[in-house]
């Protein structure tokens, strides 16, 4: 059986840096065998965040490319919280978040980045339950904003 460190290297993934919390919260909560992923932001790779609305300054395909490296990020973060990705049994929940201009009705394709990413990882127990929701604005003005909830042992 392919394990999960094997699967990223196979898929040429590289985990990126955790980012630190940027208010007063904690980057993950652990809850018997839950673990809440605070949302995140894309980050350029100067580490500024990736800033913007879909639909007006960002295209779909950019966005999914956003939700995929939050997707990594939220990877991460999973793996400094408990250490061993082979300890994760499922994704529970994301929910995605998308700034976007009024007319904009493609937010599931774009979280669909996050999605396909955890699937292709996880395989089966990277599906998952999701709510791809439109905002007229996120902090910072981050364009997708993602937050996840796993199953661990």
């Amino acid at each position: 059986m392919t394990t999960i460190k094997q699967r990223l290297a196979e898929l040429a993934i590289e985990l990126p840096n955790v980012p630190k919390p940027v208010g007063s919260y904690a980057s993950y909560y652990k809850v018997d065998n839950l673990l809440f992923v605070s949302g995140q932001g894309a980050r350029n790779v100067d580490r500024t965040l990736r800033k913007g609305r879909l639909g007006a300054d960002y295209t779909v395909e950019e966005g999914y490319r956003d939700a995929r490296t939050i997707g990594l990020q939220l990877l991460a973060t999973v793996q400094t919280a408990i250490g061993d990705l082979e300890r994760v049994r499922g994704v529970a929940k994301i929910l995605g978040m998308v700034q976007a201009t009024p007319e904009f009705r493609d937010h599931p394709k774009v979280i669909d980045g996050c999605s396909e990413l955890f699937l292709s990882v996880f395989g089966e127990m990277g599906r998952h339950a999701r709510s791809a929701v439109g905002m007229a604005s996120l902090p910072a003005g981050l364009a997708v904003e993602i937050e996840a909830i796993f199953e661990i042992v």
